[in-house]
């Protein structure tokens, strides 16, 4: 089966609904509000749900991984957001050098962990 995928826009949870938008406007997306327990988070062709909703099992077990051009530039780019002072809960982890290639790591204030990576060519 072929198909032309435009889009993949997985549904993420949150345990403070509030706290998780203003952290994801304040990584950088743009929220449109779908109604008053889901918003849409995009920037360029990327996006996902963000949900007013919170299953622990379900949300300590979700990550994403976004893959960007320059880790480096992004590492550097999410360090001067300041996000773990302004969000307690959330954690920055630092660019770790792999085999195929390279990657570092957001925990957002639910615990969802993002991976930022790169691929060798």
């Amino acid at each position: 089966m072929q198909f032309k995928i435009k889009s993949i826009r997985p549904f993420l949870g949150s345990k403070n609904y509030t706290e998780s938008r203003l952290f994801y406007k304040d990584l950088g997306f743009n929220e449109s509000i779908l109604s008053s327990n889901m918003s849409y988070f995009s920037t360029a062709n990327f996006g996902f749900y963000l949900q007013d909703a919170y299953v622990k099992d379900w949300v300590d077990n979700t990550m994403v991984f976004m893959e960007i051009e320059n880790v480096e530039e992004f590492w550097e780019s999410l360090k001067a957001l300041h996000l773990n002072e302004k969000y307690p809960t959330a954690k920055l982890v630092p660019i770790r050098y792999l085999d195929w290639g390279k990657e570092c790591f957001l925990h957002d204030p639910s615990g969802i962990l993002w991976h930022f990576g790169a691929f060798n060519p």
